[in-house]
């Protein structure tokens, strides 16, 4: 259970995913440890973490570290539980429905073009990681929330942002100069930044030509009979753009990354695009923006961002607490204990998966389909009445960033090795993962007048 207060917290940072396989094969897929300022069951295996997703309510509630439902705040679909917790699932399922992300889908690639045009036209090579932290905050802010933040605020907005990220999963200890105080301040300023966007947003509602995700929160809480406060919104966008950002960025940089490993996976998705006319057979892109259902039918696409959502989970579970005592594994399970329940470890020890440290797209193919065989083998969204309500918007802007870098860019490592994985908070190369971009042509280096007016005008 390692030290008194911080637990084998230390050993859990420093090693990394070593902390859990090496724990894993000592003590087998359940066993306890003591992590965050708090003693903990970790939990690997399809069955087991059935058990845990499924008991939801009556033998689990959602409980995650304090640091992390402190920094989030009370109000926040991820902390509530029972009825709230349907009830709110309910208010937000509005914002990632069939029709809003059809509506989203113009705006998100705009931007995602925006941002490739600028990484190929700058000089040297970029940090990935930061960057995509960048693209996916500007992507929640501009498109899913609809605020009009000058650039500049945005910018601060985003290093205060990070801040709280990094704090977010912190031992929670308020003393000064803390990363759970540190977590406090940041959530202060930031929510004081959203209070006002919020406020202005409101109060101007011409030139808009789709609904953002904020208005469709509003628009559904109202419809199920219950407006919502100022504090409410603060905590429900809040909430958003920490959905939208840190893992969405992880994945981002992880598509990337094994694009850049496996060149014939990235001739593959081309000669899809091309069979679709998405590519023209020169390797110019063709006219137009995509459609849900344009995507929906790259098949190879699908299968890239499974596997890559397979071997780079951006997060490694989720926490419950136990509500009455239950067996699991041949273990007692004892009541008021937390359980974390593992998803990346339950992906690399899944017996339907061959050759399971291997990246191969293949293997989600309809002549193969590994996943078929049981449904929590692979849950990168986790599952049952929890899943994450993000997902389909989570895939569709990996779908759109993958045509995109298809399409229009061309990149090379610009280290002589790639760079070791961490954890903590999420997923994500060491050092960011340094990649110089070029475009296909000097033309795609400069954002055209057209385009710049209509991100603009829509986003």
């Amino acid at each position: 259970m390692g030290f008194p207060l911080i637990g084998e917290t230390g050993h859990w940072l420093l090693q990394g995913s070593g902390f859990q396989s090496s724990r894993r094969e000592k003590y087998g897929n359940v066993f306890k440890t003591h992590l965050l300022g708090r003693p903990l069951i970790r939990v690997t295996g399809a069955e087991n973490v059935r058990k845990i997703l499924m008991g939801e309510h009556h033998l689990v509630s959602t409980e995650w570290p304090r640091s992390t439902r402190m920094l989030l705040g009370p109000n926040t679909v991820s902390n509530s539980i029972g009825d709230i917790h349907r009830n709110k699932r309910k208010v937000f399922s509005k914002i990632f429905s069939h029709e809003a992300l059809e509506s989203y889908l113009p705006k998100i690639q705009l931007v995602i073009q925006d941002t490739l045009r600028a990484w190929s036209s700058h000089p040297e090579a970029i940090n990935v990681y930061q960057e995509a932290q960048k693209l996916t905050f500007r992507m929640a802010i501009r498109v899913l929330l609809g605020f009009s933040i000058p650039e500049e605020d945005l910018g601060h907005l985003f290093e205060v942002y990070q801040q709280f990220v990094e704090n977010v999963f912190s031992l929670p200890v308020d003393l000064p100069f803390s990363g759970y105080r540190r977590g406090i301040q940041a959530r202060q300023i930031l929510q004081k930044g959203l209070e006002k966007a919020i406020r202005e947003k409101l109060q101007c509602t011409q030139g808009k030509d789709y609904s953002d995700a904020l208005d469709l929160l509003i628009e559904s809480s109202k419809e199920h009979g219950k407006e919502m406060t100022m504090q409410e919104l603060k905590d429900g966008t809040l909430e958003l753009i920490f959905a939208a950002y840190a893992t969405t960025a992880s994945a981002s940089t992880s598509l990337i990354m094994q694009l850049l490993k496996h060149p014939a996976v990235l001739e593959k998705l081309r000669e899809e695009l091309r069979a679709h006319g998405i590519l023209h057979s020169g390797g110019c892109p063709c006219e137009g923006t995509l459609r849900l259902d344009t995507l929906s039918g790259l098949r190879y696409l699908d299968c890239v961002i499974k596997e890559v959502m397979r071997l780079f989970t951006p997060i490694s579970g989720g926490y419950r607490t136990v509500l009455q005592t239950f067996e699991l594994d041949g273990f007692q399970i004892p009541k008021g204990w937390s359980v974390m329940y593992s998803i990346r470890d339950t992906h690399d020890t899944a017996p339907v998966f061959k050759d399971v440290n291997v990246f191969d797209p293949d293997r989600f193919s309809q002549a193969r389909s590994e996943d078929k065989d049981g449904r929590f083998h692979y849950l990168p969204f986790g599952g049952g009445v929890r899943t994450c309500l993000g997902k389909h918007l989570a895939k569709l802007f990996l779908k759109v960033l993958a045509v995109e870098l298809a399409s229009t860019s061309r990149f090379e490592l610009a280290t002589r090795t790639f760079p070791r994985i961490t954890l903590v908070p999420v997923l994500h190369p060491v050092d960011g993962l340094s990649v110089k971009f070029f475009g296909l042509d000097s033309n795609q280096n400069k954002i055209l007048p057209e385009t710049e007016a209509m991100l603009s005008a829509t986003v």
